[in-house]
């Protein structure tokens, strides 16, 4: 074999390989895809947005993420979040959404939802407007039995602030806060507000959407789990 055929020879051979290696990716691209869903707009904060400063669209950017992990509250045009004031601080590079802006006729309802008002215990550091929690509920039976159960999954937080401890003076880690909740879950937290001896919110993280534990109980003997 003479070097022009070995040389024609090993670019053939490349670009076989090329479009090979071409077509590979573009299947991951497609299985990717199929798995996350179609990319939506998140509107984040460009720089470092301080509480109480209306927010000005230069301070803005837009994100594109997968659907599956955009926030439920997301804000897809700067415009809508321009002139709004930040409830908390929000870093740079953080997802702007409705729940952390004051829009001065309180969160945005869709229909079948209500707002929840809850007194629990919970860390004040973790459990922010715009969070999602877990909920525990503790009863005391008759006869000192008790149980806990996990009565609510992926919550979202309107608002939070401090709540006095029971007998008064400091907090207790007690926290009055307002969840995104349905009519029947309204309902029942009304009831576990007047009757559980302890709810406890539980944050979770922020890319965490599983759910299907909600009915759990655990007994005060800590036999198990149920």
């Amino acid at each position: 074999m003479n070097r022009r055929r070995r040389a024609a020879l090993l670019i053939g051979l490349a670009l076989v390989l090329g479009a090979l290696a071409a077509a590979d990716v573009a299947r991951r691209e497609r299985a990717l895809a199929d798995t996350v869903g179609p990319s939506v707009p998140v509107v984040v904060a460009r720089k470092s947005l301080p509480v109480g400063q209306p927010v000005r669209v230069e301070d803005l950017a837009v994100r594109h993420v997968p659907g599956r992990y955009a926030p439920a509250e997301r804000i897809a045009v700067p415009g809508e979040a321009a002139g709004l004031r930040p409830r908390v601080a929000v870093p740079a590079g953080g997802d702007v959404v409705l729940p952390l802006l004051d829009t001065d006729g309180g969160p945005r309802l869709r229909p079948g939802e209500r707002i929840a008002d809850i007194v629990a215990i919970g860390d004040g550091r973790l459990v922010r407007p715009g969070t999602r929690v877990d909920l525990l509920v503790t009863r005391d039976d008759d006869g000192g039995a008790g149980s806990t159960k996990l009565a609510l999954e992926d919550a979202e937080v309107l608002s939070t602030d401090d709540a006095p401890a029971e007998g008064g003076g400091g907090t207790g880690g007690r926290l009055a806060i307002a969840l995104r909740v349905s009519v029947k879950q309204a309902v029942y937290l009304a009831a576990a507000q007047n009757f559980a001896s302890e709810l406890r919110v539980l944050p979770r993280a922020a890319d965490d959407d599983d759910r299907g534990a909600s009915g759990t109980t655990a007994g005060a003997s800590l036999e198990g789990v149920r």
